[in-house]
């Protein structure tokens, strides 16, 4: 500290296997920019690992948390009519789990992997595409207004 301001360095690159360096402590240090490999972790200390199959296996998890992440934005889980406490406390347990789920995936994607980044990305795409878009809904009168809690987009 010099001059009554505080510098701090940037954390060193991965190396050559896509995993962060060690500190001088011996604790590793988290990526701050986006790299692509299948070392790393995910959500959960020492998850996925090293293995290839446990990283494809994060990659799954994370691809069908954005999927119900969509499903659950588009559904009412209360029918006209019901009792209103009953439909309000219904309502706050189904938005509790979806925001859980959003922050399950923006915290994974903070692990700064590209395949991460592109698994949420395509699950939340198509999971629009699936549950919130005209290509499925038929002729269906229904708008999303009626069916979603996000406002909907014009094209």
């Amino acid at each position: 500290m010099e001059d009554g301001h505080m510098h701090m360095k940037p954390p060193p690159a991965a190396n050559a296997t896509g995993t962060p360096p060690m500190n001088h402590m011996g604790m590793m240090m988290m990526h701050m920019t986006f790299y692509w490999g299948n070392k790393g972790e995910i959500l959960f200390s020492g998850w996925p690992g090293t293995r290839s199959g446990m990283y494809a296996l994060a990659l799954i998890f994370v691809f069908l948390m954005a999927i119900i992440d969509e499903w659950l934005s588009c559904r009412r889980p209360v029918k006209p009519g019901s009792n209103h406490v009953a439909a309000g406390l219904v309502q706050t347990v189904v938005h509790g789990i979806r925001m859980g789920v959003a922050y399950m995936v923006m915290l994974a994607l903070m692990s700064f992997n590209g395949g991460v980044f592109l698994a949420a990305v395509v699950g939340h795409a198509l999971g629009f595409l699936a549950f919130r878009s005209r290509v499925f809904m038929g002729n269906e009168t229904t708008s999303l207004e009626k069916t979603s809690d996000h406002p909907r987009m014009s094209l």
